[in-house]
């Protein structure tokens, strides 16, 4: 069964939303292993505006499966990663004023500034991943650059799923290609509790990275239980 990663900034942007001390991502990511999920994804961007650098000192402190942060590619962010050393990194773009990260980084054009990143990176013995469009020209490229992982990015998915294949189609092409490239194949942003089940059916994603469905979720049925049903429905249709 492919495994589940489970973001949390959600949870960090509530409490910073008042300034206060909770929700702690903290507590968050223990009630999140409790409901099964196999690691615990978070993103540290320039302007700390969810996670902070204590949340992710924490976090490596406490996390008992896997921990992954998500960042831009800049020397101060590396230079912490490779001091709190994440299980995983993945490298994603990040533009001013953005709600969300909504494209994949462009590793045609990002490649000659990227190779020193991940090599420093995978030197620190952290796995690295690369946030890219489903689109086997920035696989291949990811495979050319040193990477270990993709994620590819299933936002235009996520939003269009009901009107055709030709979405999905784009997503199990990309996998196969990163497998074959011998890259391990995750899949995120965007998948919810129903949208996640085409994906799962073409058994081409070995991970799944899922935050805002499951912390919206967790609104109304607690976090533990949220992750829980969100794992039963990849247990069912993977």
């Amino acid at each position: 069964m492919p495994s589940l990663s489970v973001n949390i900034d959600h949870v960090a942007t509530l409490r910073q939303a008042r300034l206060e001390s909770f929700p702690d991502p903290v507590q968050a990511a223990a009630a999140v292993e409790l409901g099964g999920a196999d690691g615990i994804t978070v993103h540290v961007r320039h302007d700390r505006r969810h996670i902070t650098d204590r949340d992710v000192q924490l976090l490596r402190a406490t996390v008992k499966t896997e921990l992954t942060v998500e960042m831009a590619a800049a020397d101060d962010l590396v230079r912490l990663m490779v001091r709190m050393r994440p299980d995983q990194v993945t490298l994603v773009p990040e533009l001013k004023g953005e709600v969300t990260t909504m494209s994949g980084i462009d590793l045609l054009k990002e490649r000659s500034r990227l190779g020193s990143v991940v090599q420093r990176l995978k030197k620190a013995r952290i796995r690295v991943s690369t946030f890219i469009e489903p689109d086997i020209a920035q696989v291949e490229a990811a495979a050319r650059l040193g990477a270990d992982v993709v994620e590819l990015n299933t936002d235009r998915y996520s939003r269009g799923w009901t009107r055709g294949r030709r979405l999905l189609d784009e997503i199990v092409t990309a996998g196969r290609t990163a497998d074959k490239a011998g890259l391990v194949v995750h899949v995120g942003h965007g998948l919810g509790y129903r949208n996640v089940v085409p994906v799962l059916k073409e058994r081409s994603a070995a991970g799944y990275s899922i935050g805002f469905a499951i912390v919206a979720r967790a609104v109304f049925v607690g976090l533990q239980r949220a992750v829980e049903e969100m794992k039963r429905t990849m247990e069912v249709y993977s």
